[in-house]
């Protein structure tokens, strides 16, 4: 299964729906870029601009009651599954009113009750999480679908194929999304991979796949819906592989200057945001309508990081809360 076209049945207000999420996260890791470089940022900081449409086409297609489970590179999933602006910058800053009380930090950001089960600082770490959930809902007959992206460097560790045999030898409910943005880390694919499309992968598990332009936003809900829907009816995983770039660096440490001359350049006329604007105009919509929705975003992030820049940061006791003890 391949999916390059995007779907023609999703509402107007839907896709303007979009254009505000990406609109968000794109803020909020511009201004996460921005805190760091003021020395705010407690630790360390992966942003993912110009990956948005995975994060947003993906979780789109999720309903509640479902669960997500992402990398450190988790801002753009853990907010398209509703986590409110401003406690993910208190996360990331910190705070005592943060998603997990300023203890996580920005690669650890969770919303058990959006169904953001958490994002993994351990590359591949989460998958057999995510086939947990899968199991969990197949065993309790809730109907969830369990939704677990990763990078393309995770499709080399034992977990990932150990996941992907476990999920298809027992058909579970989990979607597969592997953002593919050509890095591993600051290696290119083709140094670390044998193969070029990582969803044949899925082949040797004899599970569904699909391989999708990660910047469309609506292909990628077309892609996610379809999967979504077959593992709900019982029919099992698919892999998904979503073709897209991230425009920054691995970390905010790094530079990427291992990028050959005019590869960022040429993926910034495939900015996720842009594209669907265009195809927003198209289809009919008023610059004006555009603009609204851009100013918003705007107005929405900059409160959300004012409200959480003023909470206070944890109580010194607080650091014993949540410590497993004998």
């Amino acid at each position: 299964m391949t999916t390059t076209d995007a779907g023609t049945d999703v509402a107007l207000e839907r896709q303007l729906d979009f254009l505000r999420g990406m609109l968000e996260i794109r803020g909020f890791e511009d201004a996460c870029h921005r805190l760091f470089a003021q020395g705010l940022v407690r630790g360390s900081t992966h942003l993912g601009q110009g990956q948005e449409a995975v994060s947003v086409g993906a979780c789109g297609a999720l309903r509640e009651g479902d669960t997500m489970t992402c990398t450190y590179r988790g801002h753009a999933a853990t907010l398209a599954m509703g986590a409110p602006l401003d406690r993910a910058f208190g996360e990331i800053l910190g705070k005592a009113d943060g998603l997990c009380g300023g203890k996580g930090g920005s690669m650890h950001l969770t919303d058990v009750s959006r169904g953001a089960m958490g994002s993994f600082a351990i590359v591949g770490g989460h998958l057999p999480i995510a086939v947990g959930f899968g199991f969990a809902a197949r065993y309790k007959a809730t109907g969830a679908v369990s939704v677990c992206f990763f990078g393309d460097g995770s499709t080399n560790i034992g977990a990932f194929h150990e996941s992907l045999n476990l999920a298809s030898i027992w058909k579970l409910p989990v979607v597969f999304v592997c953002e593919n943005n050509l890095y591993g880390e600051y290696s290119p694919l083709l140094t670390t991979t044998p193969i070029e499309r990582l969803a044949d992968r899925a082949d040797a598990y004899a599970m569904a796949k699909a391989v999708v332009d990660g910047n469309d936003v609506l292909a990628v809900h077309a892609t996610a819906a379809a999967a979504v829907e077959r593992a709900r009816a019982g029919d099992g995983p698919t892999l998904i592989e979503a073709l897209t770039y991230r425009q920054k660096g691995h970390s905010r440490s790094d530079p990427a200057k291992y990028r050959p001359d005019g590869e960022l350049e040429a993926w910034l006329e495939r900015d996720p945001i842009a594209l669907h604007e265009r195809a927003l105009l198209a289809g009919g919509v008023e610059q004006a309508r555009i603009d609204e929705l851009r100013a918003a975003a705007e107005r929405d992030v900059d409160a959300a990081l004012e409200r959480a820049r003023g909470w206070p940061d944890p109580a010194p006791e607080s650091r014993l809360e949540h410590v497993y003890a004998a």
